[in-house]
């Protein structure tokens, strides 16, 4: 989620309200969200392709 706080955008977790960065721009926070949202879907993917790694 993006909130704007004191002139600046500040990127936050909607459930812990973590901060994951203060933006000048709205652009800024919304390229950072989507970072934020590439990572914490493609976290389980990554996990699954190691394991078949080290099984040999």
């Amino acid at each position: 989620m993006i909130r704007k706080q004191g002139g600046k955008y500040v990127v936050l977790s909607e459930k812990t309200g973590r901060k994951f960065g203060t933006y000048d721009t709205k652009a800024e926070a919304e390229k950072r969200l989507r970072q934020v949202e590439f990572f914490k879907h493609a976290k389980g993917a990554g996990k699954a392709r190691r394991r078949r790694g080290t099984a040999a």
